[in-house]
């Protein structure tokens, strides 16, 4: 909310951009509204929303022969980002790493916090149950996409 809140100063010289802050799982945009809906920096996991619910929102608001695109972290990103969810810990803006919890794209800490990660086959399994079709690709050895074409 305060990245929404502080927006307006950073974008003041645009006059092409709305801002919204709504639910992902429940856009309050029409049917087909955009060319491309983006959900990226692992949003499919980070909005803690039900993922089929949010890839078939963002299916229903993009127009047909748009583009959908998911991002997630790659499996080979796994040492990476525990180093950077170790950071965070130790500045003291997470709880500790519960390591026995922690592994295979799922981190945990002691005080609740958990993040969590979509991999290839749940991406499949995602688009399977949508009856869709998408491509996966992974870039740079970080980040896993997942393009759909409605």
């Amino acid at each position: 909310m305060d990245s929404l809140r502080d927006a307006p100063i950073l974008l003041q010289s645009r006059d092409n951009v709305a801002l919204a802050c709504m639910d992902a799982g429940h856009l309050a945009f029409a049917n087909e509204s955009f060319n491309v809906v983006v959900c990226i920096q692992n949003g499919i996991s980070a909005f803690h929303v039900d993922r089929l619910l949010l890839m078939r929102e963002a299916l229903r608001v993009t127009v047909p022969d748009g583009r959908v695109l998911f991002s997630s972290y790659a499996e080979s990103f796994w040492d990476e980002r525990l180093k950077w969810f170790e950071l965070q810990s130790t500045l003291g803006l997470l709880g500790p790493i519960d390591y026995a919890r922690t592994g295979a794209g799922e981190i945990y800490c002691t005080d609740g916090f958990h993040a969590s990660t979509v991999g290839p086959a749940e991406f499949e399994s995602l688009m399977a149950q949508l009856g869709i079709n998408g491509s996966l690709v992974e870039v740079d050895r970080s980040s896993l996409f997942c393009q759909i074409v409605r």
